[in-house]
């Protein structure tokens, strides 16, 4: 598919582009309502709901790897969302809003029952309201992973997937390569602190020795895969990747990913039979992981996820607000 982004100029190479939201954007001035959702196996996620709309379409949003609401992406899409009249909820997983969670186990890439969940839980609520979901990342492959598994029993009206890594096991040895080691380092100091602090004085599981991991491989290999039940890296992998999972997603979906993402190689992307007749994959030379920077200064930058995905989602929740509506009217 043909795309608008236009990368920066001044943001040429894919480490730039990755690099540059998280180093120089300015977090948004963003007000959120916390709520700490229970899960049904007794742990709990904390959920940031917006506060601008009291009603209308809701779009949750899945964070990536070790990511929060204080992600750089996180402000900037949830401010989009309410620019849009919708409200925005912003999903954690596990342990990752800034409290340990309660069980051993905590969250993969695989793991979908948590946002089946939540949806639920809104659904309860609000079972007229039209939902839509955004998944970065890790949080990506979680959203269609789901859409996949229910099909046409899914309750979203649209889906966007960003810089998702389909196919975890290339994935994971691409970060062991070149500059991308440096993702690969970010992300175990901050797994490897969490997991001393949660089994610091536990005996519900031996953590392994994590001085001598040095890769995401070896990370999910004796972390990962035995608090989950899988039995090593390479089963956790091949049940969690989303990639097979594509073709039976029924939910109009958008995946917006870059040829140049510093965390997967060409062979990561799904190839056109992959996809089922609902998801389109828009693909973009540059853009990095999760960066898409584009403008003509630095100093304004722009995002230009942040008007593409409402773009997307726009025509469907404003469809299925209008249908409802109608269904209200009564002709006498």
């Amino acid at each position: 598919m043909k795309t608008s982004f236009r990368p920066a100029w001044w943001l040429p190479h894919a480490h730039l582009q990755t690099f540059w939201p998280f180093v120089f954007r300015k977090s948004a001035n963003l007000q959120t309502r916390k709520e700490r959702f229970e899960l049904p196996d007794g742990d709990f996620v904390d959920l940031n709901w917006t506060l601008r709309h009291s009603q209308g379409p809701l779009v949750i949003v899945l964070h990536g790897l070790e990511g929060s609401i204080a992600s750089s992406y996180a402000g900037g899409i949830l401010s989009a969302i309410e620019a849009c009249g919708w409200r925005g909820l912003f999903m954690h997983f596990r342990s990752c809003s800034g409290e340990l969670n309660r069980t051993p186990r905590m969250y993969h890439s695989g793991d979908t029952a948590d946002l089946a969940a939540v949806v639920a839980m809104i659904r309860q609520r609000e079972p007229e309201t039209p939902l839509a979901a955004v998944g970065y990342s890790l949080g990506g492959n979680v959203l269609l992973k789901w859409l996949g598994e229910t099909g046409s029993d899914n309750p979203l009206t649209a889906a966007v997937g960003v810089s998702v890594p389909f196919q975890l096991c290339l994935a994971s040895d691409r970060v062991n390569r070149g500059l991308s080691r440096l993702y690969q380092w970010h992300f175990l100091c901050s797994l490897n602190q969490k997991m001393r602090v949660k089994f610091a004085d536990s005996s519900d599981w031996t953590l392994p020795d994590l001085k001598k991991i040095r890769t995401m491989r070896a990370f999910d290999d004796q972390v990962t895969a035995p608090l989950h039940g899988f039995e090593n890296a390479d089963d956790y992998y091949e049940k969690s990747s989303s990639r097979p999972f594509l073709s039976k997603i029924t939910v109009p979906t958008l995946l917006l990913q870059a040829e140049d993402d510093p965390f997967m190689t060409p062979d990561v992307l799904p190839l056109a039979h992959e996809l089922s007749p609902a998801v389109t994959l828009e693909l973009t030379q540059r853009g990095g992981h999760v960066g898409f920077v584009s403008g003509r200064v630095p100093w304004r930058a722009e995002y230009w996820l942040e008007r593409r995905i409402p773009e997307f989602l726009r025509s469907s929740l404003e469809e299925v607000s209008e249908n409802k509506s109608h269904e209200g009217v009564v002709v006498a």
